[in-house]
């Protein structure tokens, strides 16, 4: 058997993909093929980890199973239940890094047409996120709740690798923090035992250009703001 790498022609050079690759936060009801989803799970499994651990567990649901996580999801925000995610997350951001986010949430809500003061229009926004802004998919990223911060960096890799394979195949994505917040719905779904925690989730499937959200360009700050080169 061949040790050759398999290469799809139908996938984009790595460079455009990272340079193309944006989060997407409204999709058409296009469906993505099984086959298609193999290829780009597929890749993110070649994913570096330490010691090649392995330590990400993900869950993928379409169909009936993504219906009936988003609606249990939408039942809790508008009961109002307070998130209980697996692992803690700051609170806030203090500075410099509170002036990139306020950044993003400007963009985002200028192209949505929601002002400052326009509580029930960011209430609308927020609850976006627990519908999947209408993906057909969504896969979540969970790890053994015994592995701490470390670990997590390991499924950061995994997301991004997996988020790259999308983008070069012609997959929209949105990597969403939102969906750590009830991860006992995640794992009733799917019978997860309650040893895996939640880290993070993926809605995916294809781009509904439509949407004023989808306008949304979110620039990155200079190099050498975050980057130190050291020769000597």
């Amino acid at each position: 058997m061949s040790s050759e790498p398999i290469v799809d022609s139908r996938s984009m050079d790595v460079e455009v993909a990272i340079r193309t690759r944006r989060s997407v936060r409204g999709f058409t009801s296009r469906t993505v093929t099984p086959e298609a989803m193999q290829h780009v799970f597929g890749l993110a499994q070649l994913s570096p980890s330490n010691c090649n651990i392995q330590p990400w567990r993900i869950f993928v649901a379409s169909g009936a199973a993504r219906d009936r996580l988003r609606q249990a999801m939408i039942a809790q925000v508008e009961r109002g239940t307070p998130p209980n995610p697996d692992f803690e997350y700051p609170d806030r951001f203090e500075e410099p890094f509170r002036k990139h986010q306020i950044a993003c949430a400007v963009t985002l809500f200028n192209e949505m047409g929601i002002g400052r003061d326009d509580k029930p229009g960011r209430n609308r926004a927020l609850l976006r996120n627990f519908e999947l802004f209408d993906a057909p998919h969504v896969a979540f990223l969970g790890m053994n709740k015994q592995f701490k911060e470390p670990v997590s960096l390991d499924l950061g890799i995994y997301l991004q690798t997996l988020m790259l394979a999308m983008t070069a195949r012609g997959i929209a994505c949105c990597p969403q923090g939102s969906m750590r917040s009830y991860p006992d719905i995640v794992r009733h779904e799917f019978g997860i035992s309650q040893e895996i925690g939640i880290l993070v989730g993926l809605s995916f499937g294809y781009e509904d250009s439509s949407v004023a959200a989808n306008r949304t360009r979110i620039d990155r700050s200079p190099l050498a703001e975050n980057v130190v080169f050291k020769n000597d």
